[in-house]
């Protein structure tokens, strides 16, 4: 009788073990897998720079959690529609094309100094002989970015458009540099003029990178939304709204630890915060116009 007992006994400690195993929320919830664009250098200089504030998130939350770097702005896109990424922080034109292409959500803007808005810049060297843009530099090499690229290729793409020129006959014409290259290839006369966006080459005079007589702004867009986070199409609603709250509560002393420099805060985001740089991007062909 007592084996009996104690084999029911040790059968009942362990169905009670899974049934623990299986409802704890530790083991029912899955790693958050985060994703951030190429904003930095390199992937390890990123990796570094935006880990502190993915782990926040994962932390505050009670989850593990992967951070993936992805090497151009078309990557992370591609990662949110193929549901390889929950979480994504990524530029506002590689936002547009996440949710046309897969139905991805912005739920937050980036504030950097405060601010939720940003510049696309072309730069020259300070002895172009460029008074009146662009008339004066027909005919001289630009250098546009990534075509995933906001600042660095959609916004002045968009511009000329809109002006009645075709940068690619107007210009010597390529694209496809990183941000990281673009002001530098001025600087060592590698081409006459590039893309650029006002944050980035702040962040290389502030370094000393880049010195203010070596480089000339001689075109800035209008303001444009900063950098969204952004959740994948099918995200638990529940969870994106906790994110949401999580990363509004930052304040501007806890972004100094958990963000790269000069980013301050987020503000609440949706979709139409971003119908600027949708509308830019069916102006300029790449993406269509939804139909109801």
């Amino acid at each position: 009788m007592r084996l009996k007992l104690d084999r029911r006994t040790a059968l009942a400690t362990a169905l009670m073990a899974i049934c623990v195993s299986v409802l704890s929320p530790a083991a029912a919830q899955e790693k958050l897998r985060f994703a951030v664009g190429p904003f930095q250098p390199s992937p390890s200089d990123t990796r570094k720079a935006y880990e502190p504030f993915f782990k926040h998130i994962a932390d505050a939350l009670r989850r593990d959690y992967e951070l993936v770097v992805t090497n151009d702005w078309a990557g992370i896109a591609i990662a949110l529609a193929n549901q390889q990424a929950d979480v994504a922080w990524m530029g506002p034109w590689g936002y547009v094309l996440a949710h046309n292409e897969g139905g991805s959500q912005a739920i937050a803007t980036v504030k950097y100094n405060g601010k939720p808005t940003y510049h696309a810049i072309i730069v020259s060297r300070p002895d172009a002989k460029i008074v009146n843009w662009p008339g004066d530099a027909k005919g001289l090499r630009l250098s546009l970015a990534d075509v995933g690229s906001t600042s660095g290729w959609l916004i002045p793409t968009h511009w000329f458009k809109t002006n009645g020129i075709d940068p690619k006959t107007y210009f010597q014409y390529r694209d496809g540099a990183s941000h990281a290259a673009q002001v530098l290839s001025v600087i060592n006369g590698q081409t006459d003029l590039a893309s650029d966006y006002d944050r980035n080459l702040n962040v290389f005079i502030e370094r000393g990178t880049v010195k203010p007589d070596q480089i000339r702004i001689v075109w800035q867009s209008a303001p444009l939304p900063n950098d969204p986070l952004v959740v994948r199409a099918d995200f638990d609603p529940a969870l994106a709204q906790k994110i949401q709250e999580i990363v509004l509560a930052i304040t501007e002393e806890q972004a100094l630890a958990l963000m790269p420099k000069n980013y301050t805060g987020w503000v609440a985001a949706t979709h139409a915060s971003y119908k600027l740089i949708e509308d830019a991007g069916i102006t300029v062909g790449r993406i269509k116009p939804k139909t109801n």
